[in-house]
């Protein structure tokens, strides 16, 4: 059985098509002072799978822990989380005394819940495995950047692929490797406690396709600034694509203002520029956790 949201009917829809798991929607009700009220089919079997992706946290990980501990009173021996974004996985390391480390917390807190989490692309720097940030046995981590490499390659045939920054190196090579095209990194130069530049790799740019690739845009700020360096040194053209779309209010405009053309990512989380859908990849790492 698939559970899953009414906002992300589409993405259950298309992960049950590749999955053939059963969709079953819950049904959610806000009190007026806010809070919620949820229900669950009255019986359910023994593995279940709840698709919920976590842009906009905050609320859905309370929605979270109410559906995993009612499904283990409703009959459910193994849960498994689907969560195309990943939240929280940014605070790594404590920068500042007392200042709270979330991915840790939050990974612990989804260990508690589930037996089984699939996510896409989390933003994982300082530690190497996604079971450092969520310690339980199963959980998997696949890439968004093969489908939007393949995507690439049809769109903008031998474009040069542009990492925003050096956290973007491993999608970057990842998805140059598969396609076969040059890529190269952009790197971050700090000027003081507070600015940050960013400075383009020693590589010609004067007449060609770029495409800078990330795992995720939120500001885009430093994709904007990538973007208007490259347009200065002479490209011929410039297109992003990111796996998790969570452009802020103004960011695409800004984008845009810095020389960008097209706008492309997954649809882990739905925006105006998804064009590679994920179910397929998801639908397989389900298949492996069953047979494992």
């Amino acid at each position: 059985m698939l559970l899953y949201f009414e906002d992300e009917a589409l993405m259950a829809s298309r992960l049950a098509a590749e999955s053939g798991l059963t969709p079953v929607a819950v049904v959610r009700h806000r009190f007026p002072d806010g809070e919620l009220k949820l229900k669950l089919p009255p019986q359910l079997p023994e593995r279940v799978v709840l698709l919920r992706g976590l842009q906009q946290p905050n609320e859905k990980l309370v929605e979270l822990l109410l559906v995993a501990r009612s499904a283990r009173e409703l009959g459910a021996r193994h849960l498994t989380l689907v969560t195309p974004y990943l939240a929280y996985m940014r605070q790594d390391m404590a920068f500042s005394p007392g200042e709270v480390v979330s991915q840790r917390v939050i990974g612990a807190f989804l260990a508690e819940l589930f037996d089984a989490v699939i996510t896409v692309d989390p933003h994982l720097h300082r530690v190497a495995t996604l079971g450092e940030a969520i310690p339980i046995p199963d959980p998997i981590w696949i890439s968004g950047a093969p489908a939007l490499a393949d995507w690439i390659a049809r769109e903008r045939p031998g474009a040069l692929l542009l990492g925003p920054d050096e956290e973007a190196g491993q999608w970057v090579s990842q998805a140059a490797e598969r396609i076969g095209h040059d890529s190269a990194v952009c790197r971050k130069v700090r000027h003081g406690d507070r600015a940050v530049a960013v400075e383009l790799p020693e590589v010609e740019l004067h007449g060609r396709s770029v495409v800078i690739l990330d795992d995720m845009a939120s500001t885009g700020q430093t994709v904007a600034q990538a973007a208007r360096l490259a347009r200065a040194a002479g490209a011929a053209s410039v297109d992003v694509a990111v796996t998790h779309a969570l452009f802020v209010a103004g960011a695409e405009q800004a984008l845009h203002e810095a020389g960008v053309g097209a706008v492309w990512s997954t649809d882990c989380v739905p925006h105006a520029s998804n064009v590679v859908a994920m179910a397929p990849l998801l639908a397989q790492a389900l298949h492996r956790l069953t047979a494992g």
